[in-house]
């Protein structure tokens, strides 16, 4: 099994389209929550100044977790699966390798480790840019406790899993990329965005968004210092749909990451690969 994962990252190393993602996210990232709303008028901002020191750095970078690092964790995860349908190679896979679970497996292990560079390469860039304007402000050059920042990283690849998983089992299921890709940006947009939307003014969603990926990604980055302001304002990944308490967040999406993948598991193992 651990060939089978080495294998597996070494394919994902050895893809342009994962250092694409990783550095296109990392820039992204730290564009949004540093770069733009300090630029515009730092005081203005949510959260005025204290948003961009060091003290406020694990709550500023997780409010991009639960919709903009989703999108890009998805398409991590239909490129490690729906492009081998592509290139036709799950048959050669099949046959060489002991097993298709086994196979689905190493991939899943290895989508989950290549997102842990996505999760420390945005807070290292965060913190960087959070030292350069506590200078420029001349302010507290304070981080956050250990202990916050390691549960911060822990929740941060939690949300990426999740999505992440999801994007596996699209790949799966459209047997392809493209199609994968938007669908999955399609549900993020359009059924939760909207959805949680109309959820204060209908009543009746209010129970199914809280079990959205986005609303419990959101309560849990919360729960570890992020802005309900600055969720709010956060552009088309802007939340202001209910919130729920860090354990259901911790719970939904960790049953979503095992139902995604075991669904994921089910199709690949009992359709045919054609």
């Amino acid at each position: 099994m651990t060939r089978s994962i080495s294998a597996e990252l070494l394919v994902l190393r050895k893809r342009t389209a994962t250092w694409v993602l990783l550095g296109i996210w990392t820039f992204l990232g730290i564009f949004f929550a540093y770069v733009i709303p300090y630029a515009l008028d730092p005081e203005d901002s949510p959260g005025g100044i204290d948003r961009f020191l060091p003290e406020s750095l694990t709550g500023n970078l997780l409010s991009g977790f639960p919709f903009f690092g989703g999108v890009f964790a998805l398409m991590l995860g239909v490129f490690a699966l729906g492009s081998d349908y592509g290139w036709d190679t799950l048959k050669t896979l099949f046959t060489q390798r002991p097993g298709r679970l086994r196979v689905f497996a190493s991939k899943l292990a290895a989508v989950g480790i290549a997102l842990v560079p996505f999760v420390v390469a945005l807070f290292i860039a965060g913190a960087i840019a959070s030292h350069v304007v506590a200078q420029i402000e001349d302010a507290s050059t304070t981080f956050p406790s250990a202990w916050l920042v390691l549960r911060s990283l822990a929740g941060g690849w939690l949300m990426l899993a999740v999505w992440g998983a999801l994007g596996v089992l699209l790949g799966i299921v459209t047997r392809g990329t493209s199609l994968a890709i938007g669908v999955g940006i399609l549900y993020a947009l359009v059924i939760e965005g909207l959805l949680s939307t109309f959820a204060d003014s209908v009543s009746v969603l209010e129970p199914l968004t809280n079990i959205f990926l986005r609303a419990n990604g959101y309560s849990l980055a919360v729960s570890l210092g992020a802005s309900v302001d600055t969720i709010g304002s956060n552009g088309p990944g802007s939340y202001t749909g209910p919130l729920v308490g860090s354990g259901q967040a911790v719970a939904v999406l960790v049953a979503s990451l095992v139902a995604f993948a075991a669904l994921a598991a089910r199709v690949l193992r009992r359709r045919d690969v054609t």
